[in-house]
Formats: C-alpha cells, structure tokens, sequence
C-alpha cells in the first residue's frame, strides 16, 4: 500500500500543530516578562497570551503515532482487530489507529 499522500498530510498537520503550540507556550513566558518591567496597562499588544484549541496536544500525539506506525509497517491496519482500514475511514482520519467498526 502507497501511503505518501496520507503521510505528507499528517506531517503538514503535525507542522501546524507544533507551531500553534510552541507560540502558546512561548506567550505566558512573554507576559509574564512583561508584566515584571512594564506595567499592564502599557504591554505591547504582542504579549496577550495565546490559548491553543481544545485537543491539539492529544491530536499531535495521535498523529505523532500514526507516523511511527507508517515508520514501522502497521499503518492502515486496526490495532484492535488487525483489519485493513477503508481507504474512505483513513481519508477522513488519517491518524486514527482503529478500524471504523472498532471505533464505534
């Protein structure tokens, strides 16, 4: 099974991903800075502190394991049941790790 496309999508989310929360962990840091050398009212606009979305440091993880899994041979297959997983289910969840009737 040719799995490239699959993977350049998980790797182009993971990308995305560790961006969004290494700027939001890097802005309570900047506030807190801020807030030791200037007061509150006069921080830059730089400084508000950035909260990343519900469920993005679980989802870089499962996708973190979907990459292993291409890595060593068992991606496409239900870690339950060990089925080959639908070409649809893993187009709409490409990190998923479980079989659409696993799923459920």
């Amino acid at each position: 099974m040719d799995f490239s496309a699959r993977k350049r999508v998980l790797e182009a989310r993971r990308l995305q991903l560790a961006g969004l929360l290494t700027r939001t962990a890097k802005a309570p840091q900047a506030a807190r800075m801020g807030s030791r050398r200037q007061p509150r009212a006069e921080r830059p606009a730089g400084c508000a502190i950035e909260v990343p979305p519900r469920g993005s440091l679980e989802e870089l993880r499962r996708i973190e394991a979907a990459l292993a899994r291409l890595r060593e041979g068992s991606y496409g297959y239900c870690r339950i049941c060990g089925d080959d997983m639908s070409d649809d289910w893993l187009d709409q969840r490409p990190a998923s790790p479980f079989c659409k009737s696993c799923a459920q």
